[in-house]
């Protein structure tokens, strides 16, 4: 459905209200834009066969990256490419699977790992983190029991709605917007409102969130953004940066990396990932910054939020052989991932009251030659200034429950 003004073109591509769904779409600067310096296009495709069998992707190509994000999986981002260097992995998992392909339950609870090989994947709402029981008040007021599977649902959920909207104006900003409800009857009523939005030709974009709670009574909720690189800015030498307040192992196996827990070393096959609990500091503004860079500093891609919106921040190292999944993460969120029976016992399970939002807006630059990559370094260093970082050497422990 088209629905442009004299400022906005917007289409919807998908709503479940209606039972409207474009299979294959496509616009471009040239029509909508002609004043436009940069050219941009953006491609809504279905595909087809295995797995992938009718998972959507929406293609946003800026002039000078190419971002590909999914509405099938949770409005989750596949990789971003500009050229030869792409923020993405190497997964096992080969296909975009569709979720009716995926039983989270599967394996222990780990079932959400058959799907999990894109760059950026939302890890939510009710709950994330390791998968584990925790409790929960049932409909008839007592006391039961719930098996949390890996890293929550919204991963694996379609998006209710999609839509384009691209400004008519300088600087012809490119939106794909989605909406992905996680509700149950007797349970949480959580609504996600997702953007992506970048700026033709720019070497960067936004994803901006709005996490709501359209129940009556007050919901817990987390949210984590998993955020995997492998090569080209994976790889031995490369570093990850970021202004430190203090840092702890998840466990004794991380513990054993200390040491060196921001630099990275080549695939090492029967590797044991190793994941650090960040505290970060901020600018007088409240944003943050972090970033993670390759061996010859000429190639990163920096992140920078408030920290007020995501105050925690995970680092997964995973450098396996290249075969199993060499990969690490960089996770800002609500939380860090462990169990949520766990994090409640911190106090690190925000709730909402009915009606309520939150917000978060993360800004990504690619960056390629060592003046760039150089000057966001600095920007890094700025905050860090004479901050002693706060080294917490053991894992924190379950015995907090008492």
């Amino acid at each position: 459905m088209l629905k442009s003004t004299s400022k906005t073109f917007l289409w919807k591509l998908t709503d479940s209200r209606d039972n409207r769904k474009a299979e294959n779409w496509e616009a471009d600067g040239k029509e909508i834009t002609p004043e436009c310096p940069a050219g941009w296009s953006i491609k809504k495709i279905e595909l087809h066969g295995g797995k992938q069998e009718g998972v959507d992707i929406i293609v946003v190509n800026n002039g000078k990256l190419v971002l590909t994000v999914i509405p099938t999986r949770g409005m989750g981002i596949l990789d971003v490419k500009m050229g030869e260097l792409r923020l993405g992995w190497d997964s096992p998992v080969r296909e975009i699977v569709h979720p009716a392909f995926i039983n989270l339950h599967g394996r222990g609870g780990l079932g959400w790992l058959e799907g999990f090989n894109e760059w950026l994947v939302r890890c939510g709402l009710e709950s994330n983190g390791a998968p584990g029981v925790d409790q929960f008040i049932t409909n008839t007021g007592d006391k039961g029991r719930m098996e949390l599977t890996l890293h929550g649902r919204i991963a694996n959920l379609p998006a209710q709605e999609v839509e384009i909207a691209v400004d008519k104006e300088p600087p012809y900003r490119l939106r794909v917007r989605g909406r992905v409800d996680e509700r149950t009857f007797f349970g949480p009523k959580l609504e996600l409102w997702t953007e992506l939005s970048t700026e033709p030709g720019s070497g960067t974009f936004r994803v901006a969130d709005v996490v709501t709670n359209r129940g009556d009574l007050p919901q817990e909720f987390e949210l984590l953004y998993h955020i995997n690189f492998g090569r080209p800015l994976l790889e031995a030498g490369s570093e990850f940066l970021a202004p430190i307040s203090q840092f702890r192992p998840f466990n004794e196996r991380a513990a054993t990396g200390i040491s060196h827990f921001n630099r990275f070393g080549a695939p090492h096959k029967g590797f044991i990932e190793q994941v650090y609990g960040l505290k970060l500091l901020a600018a007088e503004n409240g944003r943050t910054a972090v970033m993670l860079r390759n061996r010859e500093k000429d190639k990163a891609v920096m992140m920078e939020y408030p920290l007020t919106e995501l105050p925690f921040f995970t680092l997964w190292k995973n450098t396996a052989s290249e075969n199993e999944g060499y990969v690490t993460g960089l996770e800002p969120g609500t939380n860090f991932p462990h169990n949520r029976r766990f994090e409640r016992l911190f106090g690190r399970v925000p709730k909402l009251r009915a009606s309520e939002s939150w917000n978060a807006t993360v800004d990504f630059s690619v960056l390629d030659g060592k003046e760039e990559v150089s000057a966001a370094a600095e920007v890094i260093s700025s905050l860090q200034k004479d901050h002693t970082i706060l080294i917490l050497k053991e894992p924190e422990k379950i015995e907090a429950e008492a």
